[in-house]
Formats: C-alpha cells, sequence, structure tokens
C-alpha cells in the first residue's frame, strides 16, 4: 500500500489519500467518510463536555482517537488540530484555543465530506 503523502493537499480531505486508503471505491469512500463525519461530531462533543475527574487522561485520548481517524481519510487539518490539544494538554497549557481549532477544523472537514457525498 502506498505511504500518504509528504505533503497533504490544502483542502479538508486529501482525495488521493482517501482514494488510496478506500482503493478508489466509492461505496466505502462514502462509507468511511460518513463514519468519520458522526465519529468527528461526536467526539469533539466529548471533548467540550468532558469534566470527569480524569480529563487529563480522558481529553488526550479522544484527541488521539480522532487523530487517527482523520489521518486515515485524509483530514490531516483535523489530526494536526487534534495533534495540537494533545499537546496543549500535555504541557498544561490552557486548551481552549487548541480545542476552538480543532472544532474549526472538524467543521471544515464535515463540509467537505457533506459536498463528496451529495456528489456521489
Amino acid at each position: 500500500m502506498p505511504s500518504p503523502p509528504l505533503a497533504p493537499d490544502d483542502g479538508p480531505i486529501d482525495s488521493g489519500h482517501l482514494d488510496r486508503m478506500t482503493l478508489g471505491d466509492a461505496g466505502l469512500t462514502r462509507e468511511v467518510l460518513a463514519m468519520f463525519a458522526a465519529q468527528a461530531v461526536s467526539l469533539v462533543g466529548r471533548l467540550q463536555n468532558d469534566h470527569c475527574e480524569n480529563w487529563r487522561a480522558s481529553v488526550p485520548a479522544l484527541a488521539h482517537t480522532l487523530k487517527g481517524s482523520a489521518r486515515a481519510i485524509g483530514a490531516f487539518h483535523v489530526a494536526d488540530a487534534a495533534e495540537g490539544l494533545e499537546l496543549a494538554i500535555r504541557k498544561g497549557d490552557d486548551p481552549a484555543e487548541a480545542l476552538a481549532g480543532l472544532k474549526e477544523a472538524v467543521a471544515e472537514a464535515r463540509t467537505a465530506i457533506d459536498a463528496i457525498l451529495r456528489r456521489s
């Protein structure tokens, strides 16, 4: 299987990477995009509302899950933003700015996904 690009394209979803990961199967592409969109919304919601005792452990774990899923479909801006949230928590910084950036990246990816799914 080919490696991900060294420099992903500038869009919210790297279509070349996504095509490689789904082997160009349009049905599989639709399925993984729909699953990612639902998962991303769920995880961002949990990140915003996770006020449990162990939030310093749960927030990075949720961000890490989102980062991996985003990289798998070529949503590299989401992956980078999730990694930024992980890093902010690890460094003890206020995560508000990183979380806002992640929410924005997810919203952009969802808009792109919606457009892709409408075309399919």
